[in-house]
């Protein structure tokens, strides 16, 4: 048996005495009328508690606010038409000029607690979000780098002459934010808006019970009223719970499929699958801010040692192969010639380079992944673990639940937990500094945690483009290339998000980040 059937064998027995319990409590009524019930859709993912949808990462959250709140476009980013734009807030998106956007806003359209959608709702979300304390910093820049006027009710200029970047920006951004009220603002962040969502869009937030966040269709909704009861979102953490809840009737949608069961599902008459390559990548995360991996020269010497060409073979149909720290559908992408590739001798002569020949002397490395959510992450962090090994990284693989992972997932003064981390980073726009800035500027460590002026000054370059064809330049010439240099993470590959979900649902359209668009859905 040679190294490559090992490692494959391996983790293919890890996967054979990994099976996930099923929980007897987790039941459905067996009752389903035909006409106007709710959508039920299992999740993969818990919630954090706090509704703010900028106090969070969670893509499940993301997701529920997908049903919930309005944006101002979307972009679903489909490579057949990768420059869509679907206007739903906004009427039309202009530039003025490099630093000047001009965005024209729609009538008649209310929030779910009666409060009519006007440009002080956009500008509103813009400022609040903007503000450093915001988990979830998804802005070109801080508060005071741009000004957000409203001429009249319905007519918001973005103005970022004093940051110095260019306003295109927010064209993307327009695609990712899901628009708050005012209202709910004014309060401030310990106010209405972590208690629950009021959005403008299909669905209007009923209540968390427990694991499931109860929505209901809004009759006022501006495109018409849902054709549903409602939306019924739960979080069921074993996937084959998920899968027998669909197969059995009592789930209508699931998400994150492992390829064994696409295999199953494929079969089954009852069940149609949706397959998209996502806005999501996957990384092998190093702890930058702490040692080893706070040498540069170490994290490339493990990047050397990983074949991404195997943990492809793990990840079947879930996964797409890529050479970028983006996904292949964000603006900029391109295949990096000096991405780094699996290369035995260089990852030895790095090692011996930065003074640990063979391995000897590093200290123990914890490799931080989770189960049950993301496909595939046991079986090809074993496989990682064991090429890491091979080459003399004295790794321990730590296989968590998703909450016990979740909190062990971010950077902290002095280091965060582990060595490594294994995680994904999904952003519902064409922009890609909401994924590189978001990670690798040190005004903003996430994951990683790296401080590299080099790398911070990169990021402003592409940021501060007078025109969106010079950033993609600065992008694909300067940052990338660089980000592939030094290595904070390794993008392992890009995610195909795999939906299962019964026959009979018809018209649900969703997004390449997870996102649904249930408003014209229909069941049975």
């Amino acid at each position: 048996m040679d190294r490559r059937q090992f490692l494959r064998y391996g983790a293919m027995v890890g996967a054979a005495f990994a099976a996930p319990r099923i929980n007897p409590d987790f039941l459905f009524s067996s009752a389903r009328a035909a006409d106007m019930r709710p959508l039920t859709f299992l999740s993969a993912e818990n919630i954090t508690g706090n509704w703010d949808p900028t106090s969070h990462t969670t893509l499940s959250q993301s997701n529920i606010e997908g049903f919930v709140m309005g944006f101002l476009t979307r972009a679903p980013m489909r490579p057949e038409n990768p420059d869509e734009v679907i206007y739903e807030l906004a009427t039309s998106i202009r530039e003025i000029d490099a630093h000047h956007l001009e965005i024209k806003l729609r009538e008649g359209v209310t929030f779910h607690d009666g409060k009519p959608f006007t440009a002080e709702d956009v500008k509103a979300t813009f400022d609040y979000g903007a503000q450093p304390d915001r988990p979830k910093q998804v802005y070109p820049g801080p508060t005071g780098s741009f000004e957000i006027t409203t001429p009249d009710d319905y007519t918001v200029i973005v103005d970022t002459s004093k940051g110095g970047y260019g306003a295109s920006l927010f064209i993307f951004l327009a695609s990712y934010l899901p628009i708050l009220s005012a209202k709910d603002v004014a309060e401030g962040p310990k106010g209405a808006l972590t208690q629950r969502l009021n959005g403008t869009g299909p669905f209007k937030f009923v209540e968390q019970r427990g694991n499931d966040t109860v929505m209901e269709a809004f009759p006022g909704y501006f495109k018409g009223a849902p054709k549903i009861a409602g939306v019924t979102f739960s979080f069921v953490g074993d996937a084959t719970t998920r899968m027998l809840s669909l197969m059995n009737g009592q789930a209508d949608v699931i998400e994150r499929l492992e390829p064994e069961q696409v295999e199953t599902l494929e079969k089954e008459k009852s069940i149609k699958l949706s397959r998209l390559v996502s806005v999501e990548n996957k990384y092998l995360w190093f702890r930058c801010s702490k040692p080893p991996f706070n040498d540069p020269r170490l994290r490339k010497a493990a990047a050397h040692a990983i074949d991404r060409d195997m943990i492809m073979e793990v990840m079947g149909s879930a996964g797409h192969a890529s050479s970028n720290f983006i996904s292949p559908i964000k603006f900029g992408y391109v295949d990096l010639p000096n991405y780094p590739k699996y290369d035995p001798d260089e990852c030895q002569r790095l090692l011996a380079e930065a003074g640990f020949p063979g391995g000897k002397g590093l200290p123990e490395l914890e490799y931080i992944t989770s189960t049950g959510f993301y496909p595939k992450t046991k079986e090809y962090g074993e496989v990682i673990a064991a090429m890491l090994q091979e080459q003399g990284f004295p790794v321990t693989l730590n296989v968590m639940e998703v909450a016990a992972w979740n909190e062990r997932l971010y950077d902290r003064p002095g280091g965060g937990p582990g060595h490594m981390v294994d995680c994904g980073w999904s952003t519902g726009s064409p922009e890609p500094d909401l994924v590189l800035r978001t990670h690798f500027h040190s005004s903003s460590k996430r994951i990683c945690g790296i401080e590299d002026p080099e790398i911070d000054a990169a990021l402003d370059a592409e940021r501060n483009a007078p025109s969106l064809e010079a950033r993609k330049t600065s992008l694909q010439t300067n940052l990338m290339p660089m980000l592939a240099d030094k290595v904070p993470a390794l993008s392992l590959f890009t995610s195909v998000l795999i939906h299962g979900m019964r026959a009979d649902v018809q018209d649900l359209f969703i997004y390449p980040d997870g996102l649904s668009d249930a408003s014209k859905t229909t069941l049975g």
